[in-house]
């Protein structure tokens, strides 16, 4: 096996020992919208080392959101509550989604928000 997919085999089992802890914080449901449809880990910032806080549980819907470049905004209400998550992952990934929406609401709603102050900068 290549030396660079070994390190990603390694990362993911790694991502995966806390598959059980984020669950159970989350209450098996999506930390961001709260839904129970194909609920899978997901990464906050997958170049870091894997840990509790850079990790969230979300659903295929919210997973879909995180990727995409110009998300409805009907569809990033669910996930402005995850704003004031104490989780890095739930709360600043939330507010990197929302922020893609030129929405008031979207921007009104990071400002209030708890998240790191020079992300909430860098966001707005």
């Amino acid at each position: 096996m290549a030396k660079g997919a070994q390190q990603n085999k390694d990362h993911l089992e790694a991502v995966q020992l806390f598959g059980k802890t984020v669950s159970k914080r989350a209450a098996f449901k999506c930390e961001w919208c709260e839904g129970n449809e194909e609920l899978r880990l997901w990464e906050y910032r997958p170049d870091d080392e894997p840990a509790e806080d850079n990790l969230a549980l979300l659903c295929r819907s919210c997973r879909e959101l995180a990727v995409m470049k110009a998300p409805d905004p009907r569809r990033l209400r669910s996930i402005r509550n995850a704003l004031w998550s104490p989780v890095p992952a739930v709360a600043e990934g939330a507010a990197v989604v929302l922020a893609r929406c030129k929405e008031p609401w979207a921007r009104e709603a990071i400002e209030e928000s708890f998240i790191d102050e020079t992300l909430k900068q860098r966001l707005l």
